[in-house]
Parts: C-alpha cells; structure tokens; sequence
C-alpha cells in the first residue's frame, strides 16, 4: 500500500492545487512532494524484498492497478521525488501567472512519471505514460517562450506517435496471451518469447521507437533542444531530469525481457545510432551559445551512452545503467538550476555575454564547478562510478565490434570536457562584463543546490547505498 502513496499524494496535492489559488496552491505543492520524499525515502531505506501490490482495475479487459517496487524502480520513485521537492524550493520565491494551475499540472506530472516506474500491467505504464505527458504539453505551451506554440506542438506530435507505436505493441502483445491477465509484466514477457524471430524484430520497433523518442536517441532527438529552450526551467528540468528516464527504463523493463531475440538481432543498429548521437550531440554542444542549448546536447550525449550500454548484455554495464539513471537525473537538475539563476541576474543565457561569476556570485560559481565536474565524471563525484560501469559493460560484451563502438563513445569524454570546461571558464572565469550583478543565491536557492551538491559528492565519495539498491534488480536482468 506505500507504493500507491507515492502516486496518490502527488495526485491529490495537484487536485486540491487546481482548487485553491495563489500561495496555498504553492504550499500545498511543497507539502505534497516532501511527504512524498520521506514516504520515498522512507521505502528505499527499509526495502529488503521487492514491494508489490495489485488490485483489479479493469475486468472486461483483464488489466489490474499492479505496481512493482524492486530496486530499480524504487530508486526511480525517489528520484522523481528528490527532484520535485527541488523543484519547487527553487521557485518558491518566483512569481508565476496562474500558479494554482501551474503547481496543479507539475504535480500531475510526477504523479505520472512515478506510476510509469511503478507499473507491473502494461496497460497500467501506457496509462501513466500519458497522464505525465499531458500535463507537460499545458505547462509547455502555456508558460513557455516566445515559440512555445510551434515547439510544443512539434514536441506532442513526436510524442503522441511514439505512444501509439508503444499502444499498438501492447495491444499485440496482449492479444497473444492467453492468461485472464494478459497486460501483467509476466505475462506480457511469456507472450513476447513465444512469438517468431520475425515477429519479435518488427515488434521490436514499434516499442524502441516510442521509447527512443522520449529518451531521446538519434535520430529521434530533433524535438529535445527547441522543447528544453522554449520550456519554463521547472518544466525543462522534469523533462531532462525525469522524463528521459522514462524511455531508457521502457527499454529495460519492458523491451529487453519481452523481446530477447529481437533484442539480440538488432543490438547493433541500436549501439551504432546510440554512439552517432554520442559524437553528434558533442560536437553539437561545442559550437553552442546558449547555456539551455548546450546542456540540452549534453543530455542527449549522456543518454546515447546509457542506451548502448543497455544493448551490450552485460551485468556490468546493466548495473551502471541503473546507478547513473539516478546520477545524471541529480546532475541535471543542479545545472539546469545554474542556468536559471544566470538567466534571471544577468537576463541571457549567451555564454558570449557572460563572465566573471566567481567574482559577482562565488557560491553560484563553486555550485557550477562542482556540477560541471560531476557531469564530466570527474572522481569523487556521482558522475563517475556510473559512467565507468558503462563503458566498462560496454567493453566486457562478448562482441569486438561493441570495444570498438565503446573506442568511438569514449570520445565523448574529451569532447564533454570541452563544451563544459569552456563554458565554465567563459561563465564563471571569464572577464567581468558590464551587466554583472552582485547578488549571489537567495536562501531558497542555497537550500535547493545544497541538496543537490550533497548528493554529488555524497554519492561520489560513497556510492555503495546506490549499488546495492540496484544490484539485485541488475542481476536479474542480466543473469
């Protein structure tokens, strides 16, 4: 029943948001993703055994309210939870127009996302899978920028087709089981392994498709850059925080085991536009001005190195997958943080117009180092054990052609501590510039990229707590 508290909080703090206006609807948000954090916490720190609990939902059609909690999809829930309560710390002194629906949509969202991880019925994920994508699609178009209009609708229609693709390969599946509950995980994974090879590989992509899109990989990502710039920050930060992390966790818990032989026979198409979006996104992400931009190719880089290392088939790399879902979660929402703070002082995010933060903001600019090595997986930061265990998966797979993708991705790290050792330089090190402001972070900020910093060096100095979370869920993957 703890499980369903973290999807039912979220779900009534939004309810009541949308109700009550100004800062009540702000108040009931915090209260709401806090109480969720420390029911989340509370979870991870006393799960031996994987939770479940399961309830009819819909009899004519055999799908039931099922939810697993294991250690990766636990881990997940307390990310979305960490990330929200952030979130609106961070914003806590912002005005917003129309907060009550503002507040109302985000916790919607996390609602959504959390049932995404949590779900055991396939018709269950695809039911959270659009309830988080609804609201994100209102918040975009409704506070975004000057092109929200054209950007959002570029980004649903992206979306919404990859859903359908996703929608159509359930229902296929479901169709060929013979259980009275055939969308159960189970059940869904037996039907999968009885079908024909050829069956599973033009299967096979109508699932990838759908969770490629929101990941995303190349070359499914054109929607990603426009959708995180145009986007207000909040929203930016649940798309690259949390959402992406909802394709990459479709792959593992609802592609790989479904379709092993699919899996199997296009594992290399998958690793070679994985590793192309590696160096594209890098390469992109050197020539960028804007800050959003630059992090949005960051971000496509880093998932292009978790997607091929989820198609190497090892336990090792299965293993770094699921600890650095939650380190590169935590990473970029400490810069897109950074980003915004720069934003709102100097009221650009052109790297060319910026400089001498360390100078004007010491605290903003130790904040931005420390984030920036941690995204380059520096040692003793998060970023570095999972981004090890990745490429060491990658180069413990059984194929030469795999090492040698794994040869051309680690690229990848020359190329990141370019984009993000130059910008850091230019932002924070660079000449002070006329519109520099002397105001550092305001004490809700401070308490929002405390939390963060806290958990990249915490994590990076001691990441045990993480690995054994996901080491039993990593193990059964990749047996």
């Amino acid at each position: 029943m703890i499980l369903l508290l973290l999807i039912l909080i979220p779900l009534l703090a939004g309810c009541l948001s949308f109700i009550f206006k100004g800062e009540v609807a702000k108040s009931l948000a915090l209260v709401g993703t806090i109480l969720t954090l420390v029911i989340a916490g509370y979870t991870t720190a006393n799960m031996v055994d994987p939770l479940f609990f399961s309830m009819q939902w819909i009899p004519i059609l055999g799908a039931e309210l099922s939810i697993l909690g294991d250690g990766m999809s636990i881990m997940l829930s307390l990310l979305v939870a960490i990330v929200m309560v952030v979130i609106i710390i961070s914003n806590w002194n912002k005005s917003v127009e129309r907060s009550h629906t503002f507040y109302g949509l985000m916790l919607l969202s996390q609602a959504g996302i959390t049932g995404v991880f949590l779900a055991n019925d396939a018709l269950l994920f695809y039911f959270f899978w659009e309830l988080s994508l609804i609201p994100i699609y209102f918040l975009c178009s409704q506070w975004g920028g000057e092109k929200r209009i054209k950007v959002t609708f570029k980004f649903f229609v992206y979306t919404f087709l990859g859903s359908l693709m996703m929608l159509a390969a359930i229902l296929f599946l479901a169709s060929k089981s013979p259980a009275t509950n055939p969308y159960a995980w189970n059940n869904i994974v037996l039907a999968g392994s009885m079908l024909s090879p050829i069956t599973q590989q033009w299967l096979f992509w109508l699932l990838f498709i759908g969770f490629a899109i929101k990941m995303p990989v190349f070359p499914f990502h054109t929607w990603q850059p426009d959708t995180y710039e145009q986007s207000p920050t909040p929203v930016t930060i649940i798309l690259s925080a949390l959402m992406v992390k909802m394709g990459i966790f479709g792959v593992v818990r609802w592609l790989l085991p479904v379709l092993p032989t699919a899996t199997s026979f296009w594992s290399d198409t998958v690793m070679i536009l994985a590793v192309i979006g590696i160096i594209y996104a890098s390469l992109l992400a050197i020539v960028q001005s804007d800050l959003k931009r630059l992090i949005a190719y960051m971000s496509i880089a880093h998932m292009g190195l978790m997607c091929a290392a989820a198609f190497a088939n090892t336990q090792v790399g299965m293993h770094g997958l699921m600890v650095q879902m939650f380190n590169h979660g935590i990473n970029i929402t400490g810069m897109w943080l950074i980003v915004t703070m720069i934003e709102n002082r100097y009221g650009t995010r052109n790297i060319k117009e910026l400089g001498g933060l360390a100078t004007s903001a010491p605290h903003m600019a130790i904040a931005l180092v420390i984030l920036a090595f941690s995204n380059i997986a520096l040692p003793l930061t998060s970023g570095f054990i999972g981004e090890f265990m990745l490429f060491n998966g990658i180069f413990q797979s059984q194929s030469p052609y795999h090492i040698s993708l794994m040869v051309i991705a680690g690229l990848s790290i020359i190329l990141g501590a370019v984009y993000i050792l130059n910008m850091v330089r230019k932002t924070a090190f660079g000449n002070t510039v006329a519109m520099t402001l002397h105001k550092d972070m305001t004490l809700n900020e401070s308490i929002a990229m405390a939390l963060i910093i806290a958990l990249v060096l915490f994590l990076g100095v001691y990441p045990k707590p993480l690995l054994e979370l996901t080491q039993t869920a990593a193990m059964m993957m990749i047996p």
